[in-house]
């Protein structure tokens, strides 16, 4: 195939403007897949993926097209998800192509991760296509939304594709338009061998699957290849094309994207967005390659078996071969026993590593609650990242805390801009920006501590809003805060699973209302126990469960006082006993009263 009739793309859009929809007609147009072969969502591969209706991994799939100049060409498509926690999968598969497909649902219009994408597809300075999706449901409206892309984007509405892809309708404009307005990648395939590594997996039986896109060379199988971030050399012995099954193959030229399997054992040999050349010709520059991805919401992940440690730490190994953005180390808690610490880019992909971690390995987990990153500066100008709230009583000499913050965009309907603004100032959030989209809709750009989005603002503002708002963030810096730790004592002991970092403003009433949640969950004993939240050794809060009570008086009939009294002595001395050698346990759910503390 000549590179001139090559179009590397993905697919990009908010959550849910259908874009698997829209990679499986394109497939079936291009009669990749047979019809009676054909399912819903296709190049998705979890279970998971179909159940909730999301692309969690990005898919690469090469198509051929014949045109109406009666001319084949060779489409390499990569489907991306749209939820923010996985915006890193968007960034890798963006550094692969010449263009985008920009879809908008004709009934939603731009939505925040919309602009999100368009923004990273603009830094790759890529082509973009914008695609109108949905056009057949009754209360679209394509107009509305061209002049959105005009006002809002600053595209050009001339060039935007009215498409149904339930339906099937305007595929063939879609695919021409690829073919028109999506420039052929440039690349010198007599050139030497310089191809970006953009995504791996780990397959038990080959080892590590690489996927490339070639820049300049040509690559074949038999040859000595070397990566240029780690220095580790390998033979290639396998490659080829997703169509979208493997096919095997013998040569990849520039511009073309593929796998190739060179008997790599460990994910660490590799590195996503390294520059793979010839080990005896390499070149002397590696391509620009991309931020390396950091967790941002960390969680601890604990066996309730203490016999399923080592199986949880085998998931966790394997779990992080498939997916470089999760990191996970050991740590040990006095109130859970072993466990993990373990690293997540947001709150979806955390629920959806644990539910992979339960559903494919079978290890049933008790998670605490996730808390975000925070910078610790010492009195002697030390800095120090802490990732679980326990770690800062270890530390001495602290000078002050810096808390994470990011730029949050909401897009909301006019009429819920008042519990959008409540709910943003109660979270310590700062307006940078308000404009109107249109009449009906307005974009808000907020400063907000991470802290306080990571536990369920997400939930609060789709429910006040009725699910219209949606809401898109980027990291932009630490900044020093007045934060305190909070810790939570049963009985005077210290479960440190419970503690977390809070504002000094905010910080009491968190405590007042983590003490009321946990007096519902932990269930009554034979003795009382005391729940207590404490700022150091100050004591904030306090709720007691009260004891289960045996009637020691019910077989006493009749007789002096002292009888009774006697037995109630007893009783009494015998509870004391109890308080002081029983041990309380904690259910799950009261871990996830933590979530749940600011909740009205």
């Amino acid at each position: 195939m000549t590179q001139e009739r090559l179009r590397n793309f993905s697919i990009i859009a908010h959550i849910d403007h259908g874009k698997s929809t829209l990679a499986d007609k394109l497939i079936l147009a291009t009669s990749a897949i047979p019809e009676r072969e054909m399912k819903e969502q296709v190049l998705d591969n979890m279970d998971l993926e179909r159940e909730r209706g999301i692309t969690i991994k990005a898919q690469t799939v090469r198509l051929k097209h014949k045109a109406e100049d009666k001319q084949e060409y060779v489409f390499n498509m990569i489907d991306t998800p749209g939820h923010v926690d996985f915006s890193y999968e968007v960034s890798r598969s963006l550094a692969a192509c010449e263009g985008v497909l920009l879809v908008i649902d004709a009934t939603q219009g731009i939505q925040a991760q919309t602009i999100a994408n368009l923004t990273l597809a603009i830094q790759h300075n890529l082509a973009v296509i914008p695609v109108i999706n949905k056009i057949d449901l009754p209360s679209a409206n394509p107009e509305f939304i061209k002049e959105q892309l005009e006002d809002v984007l600053q595209i050009e509405a001339t060039d935007a594709v009215l498409v149904s892809a339930k339906e099937g309708i305007g595929i063939n404009e879609l695919m021409a338009a690829v073919v028109k307005q999506i420039p052929p990648p440039i690349g010198d395939s007599s050139a030497k061998l310089q191809a970006l590594l953009f995504d791996a997996w780990y397959d038990a039986y080959r080892g590590v699957i690489i996927l490339v896109k070639i820049q300049h060379g040509s690559l074949k199988t038999g040859e000595e290849i070397m990566m240029m971030a780690t220095g580790n050399q390998f033979t290639v012995e396998e490659l080829g094309t997703f169509d979208p099954r493997e096919v095997k193959g013998t040569e990849l030229r520039a511009g073309e994207v593929g796998y190739l399997v060179a008997n790599i054992k460990e994910l660490d040999q590799t590195k996503v967005g390294d520059t793979i050349t010839h080990s005896q010709n390499p070149v002397e520059k590696p391509l620009p390659g991309y931020k390396e991805v950091k967790p941002m919401v960390f969680s601890g992940l604990y066996p309730i078996s203490g016999d399923d440690y080592e199986d949880l730490r085998d998931a966790l190994k394997k779990l992080t071969l498939n997916d470089a953005s999760f990191s996970y180390e050991a740590e040990t808690s006095t109130a859970l026993g072993f466990g993990f610490r373990c690293g997540f880019l947001g709150l979806l992909h955390m629920e959806i590593i644990r539910e992979r971690i339960e559903r494919e390995y079978k290890v049933d987990l008790l998670t605490t609650a996730p808390t975000v990153i925070y910078k610790v500066v010492t009195t002697d100008g030390k800095t120090l990242m802490i990732d679980n709230p326990t770690k800062l009583q270890e530390q001495k000499n602290i000078d002050h805390l810096e808390e994470p913050y990011v730029l949050g965009t909401i897009i909301v309907p006019e009429e819920y801009i008042g519990v959008v603004m409540a709910l943003v100032r109660d979270r310590r959030g700062v307006q940078k920006k308000m404009e109107y989209m249109s009449p009906e809709t307005v974009l808000l750009e907020y400063e907000l501590p991470f802290n306080e989005i990571v536990l369920n603002f997400y939930d609060r503002l789709k429910s006040g809003t009725k699910g219209y708002a949606s809401f898109d963030y980027e990291f932009i810096e630490f900044r020093t805060s007045s934060l305190v730790k909070l810790d939570v004592l049963l009985n005077g002991e210290l479960v440190d699973a419970l503690s977390l970092i809070a504002h000094k403003d905010k910080v009491h009433y968190q405590g007042r209302d983590l003490v009321k949640k946990l007096k519902e969950q932990i269930p009554r004993q034979m003795f009382e126990v005391a729940i207590q939240a404490a700022i150091g050794s100050k004591v904030v809060a306090r709720e007691t469960v009260k004891a289960l009570r045996k009637n020691v008086l019910a077989k006493c009939y009749g007789g002096d006082i002292t009888r009774k009294r006697k037995l109630l002595e007893k009783q009494k001395e015998g509870k004391k006993k109890m308080k002081r050698v029983g041990s309380v346990e904690i259910p799950q759910e009261a871990f996830l009263a933590v979530l749940r503390t600011d909740d009205k």
